[in-house]
């Protein structure tokens, strides 16, 4: 009997071990007067002979760092670790939703489980992280491409430093933090640091709104095309766009018809919406530019399928009359595309040269429809060839079953 009461004893034990094992609870420090951050390394690792012995820009982002006399980081007040090269797509929630069991985060914080900023005016900031505000020491390490946490790495292996600056962020305020290269000829690296001012503006929920930036490195556009990545993703973005483009807007009435020869929404077929010039140096937010997401006669209020295209040329081209098209044909930088198609769509029907982002509506269940389309506010960053987007939502109300 005490054998058998034993045993059991040890079991319930051996039960509660493992399951208080499995949920760690996370204790978050107070921040007094925090500043919002948001980071993306944007410094994309090319293989060709040009670059095989190129440092892969994998990196862990240290806030306040603790150095020992030798210069090399013991210990920092944040830690943004295996800071990967960031994706194409970065959604209004934080990168960490889903199933990747990687340890490699494509912004930060990402997956950090880490204070995240609050509704503000509306706008979700759960992909901001929370930091002290004020003067802060922030560096960029090299890290290898590991599952070693950057603290636990040898010695050796922490000393690699690309960039250590000090950046300044006013209370409450939303920042977005750029890792960038400069300069493809020197390689020169450094930071972009923006700060934001969508969740002041006066935005309209029936309107979708977009801004634009080349932040490109100097001399990218201009190199030969053997240096650079070969992406069939990208297509017309790969080779890089010159220094200054403008940017014209065509709205297609339905996604079903994958064509940008397709039918489009009356008043938006090349539409002319903003000029976008080359900076790596200035965080000066660009205008933001919009359309109705009623735009289609089409549309019923509750849902719409349109897609977006965003078509860059050089100053002096005309839209109408695009040579470019066709992915045999080398634009030199004068032209480039992007379609923004729901999620999961993998291109057009068409003979297109445009690189594929998602869409800026939104479709998602909300109250007692399934779906509805939501505006958002959006950005997209060219870089060295590939092309972004950055996607704000505002909150909406929960679905009803």
């Amino acid at each position: 009997m005490k054998k058998q009461f034993l045993d059991t004893y040890l079991f319930i034990l051996g039960f509660l071990s493992l399951f208080s094992a499995g949920c760690v609870k996370v204790e978050y420090s107070k921040i007094d007067e925090p500043a919002y951050l948001r980071v993306f390394n944007n410094i994309n690792y090319v293989q060709t002979l040009g670059s095989k012995d190129d440092k892969v820009p994998f990196f862990c982002m240290l806030i306040n760092p603790v150095l020992d006399d030798s210069g090399m980081p013991v210990s920092a007040g944040i830690v943004g670790d295996f800071l990967d090269k960031r994706a194409a797509y970065a959604p209004p929630y934080p990168s960490h939703v889903g199933t990747s069991i990687s340890v490699n985060n494509p912004e930060y914080p990402g997956k950090e489980n880490v204070l995240v900023g609050p509704v503000l005016n509306g706008f979700d900031l759960s992909s901001w992280a929370q930091v002290p505000s004020g003067k802060l020491r922030i560096m960029f390490v090299y890290r290898p491409k590991n599952t070693v946490p950057f603290f636990q790495l040898e010695n050796h292996l922490k000393k690699d430093i690309l960039v250590d600056t000090v950046i300044d962020l006013s209370v409450k305020e939303v920042y977005t933090l750029h890792l960038l290269q400069k300069d493809f000829v020197t390689k020169r690296s450094g930071i972009l640091l923006r700060q934001e001012n969508f969740h002041k503006l006066p935005l309209s929920d029936s309107l979708a709104y977009v801004n634009f930036y080349n932040m490109s490195a100097k001399g990218y556009w201009e190199a030969d095309k053997s240096l650079k990545a070969d992406n069939y993703r990208l297509k017309s973005f790969q080779g890089g766009m010159r220094d200054e483009m403008n940017v014209f807007l065509t709205l297609y009435e339905t996604e079903s018809n994958l064509s940008h020869l397709g039918e489009t929404v009356s008043g938006y077929k090349g539409k002319y919406v903003s000029n976008v010039k080359l900076n790596t140096t200035t965080g000066v937010v660009n205008s933001y530019v919009s359309f109705p997401v009623w735009a289609s006669g089409k549309s019923d209020g509750i849902k719409t399928d349109i897609w977006q295209r965003f078509d860059f040329f050089t100053p002096g081209m005309d839209i109408a009359n695009n040579p470019f098209y066709h992915s045999s044909i080398d634009n030199g930088g004068n032209w480039a595309a992007v379609n923004c198609l729901a999620k999961g769509q993998t291109g057009l029907t068409s003979n297109d040269n445009g690189a594929l982002l998602p869409n800026l509506l939104v479709n998602i269940h909300s109250g007692t429809y399934n779906p509805k389309t939501f505006a958002t506010v959006n950005t997209i960053e060219v870089v060295n060839g590939e092309v972004y987007l950055t996607t704000i939502q505002r909150k909406y109300a929960p679905p009803i079953y």
